[in-house]
């Protein structure tokens, strides 16, 4: 899973159009899945920094868990319906979002779109 996260914040840097959507945002994610936790900060759009968790003092502003299984059928080159969107994750069970939703609407299509990144390496 790390290695996954770093590809996602190279291919982060190398994309402009998701690096503007970024901009404005400078926060703390948590990402669980299973029984791993990875807290992700990004500063200006940037993923500055991957930390693994678990962690009682890593403040965050909202969390994605989920379990491995369904974060492999999204990450698939061609997901399924339910597994092609974070959103669809959570309609069907199998993810969660907590903490300050708000921030995650307001930057929704820059953390859809980063989330989606490990997908390209499928695709090419």
């Amino acid at each position: 899973m790390r290695d996954t996260l770093e590809t996602m914040r190279g291919r982060l840097a190398e994309t402009p159009h998701l690096m503007r959507l970024g901009r404005l945002f400078t926060e703390t994610v948590q990402l669980r899945v299973d029984d791993a936790e990875y807290y992700l900060d990004f500063e200006k759009g940037a993923l500055v920094a991957i930390t693994e968790g678990p962690s009682r003092k890593t403040p965050y502003r909202f969390a994605l868990v989920t379990d491995g299984e369904a974060l492999a059928r999204f990450w698939e080159p061609l997901p399924a319906p339910g597994f092609h969107d974070i959103f669809g994750l959570v309609k069907l069970g199998r993810a969660r979002i907590e903490g300050d939703i708000l921030t995650l609407v307001k930057n929704l299509r820059f953390f859809k779109e980063f989330m989606a990144l490990a997908r390209r390496e499928a695709v090419q």
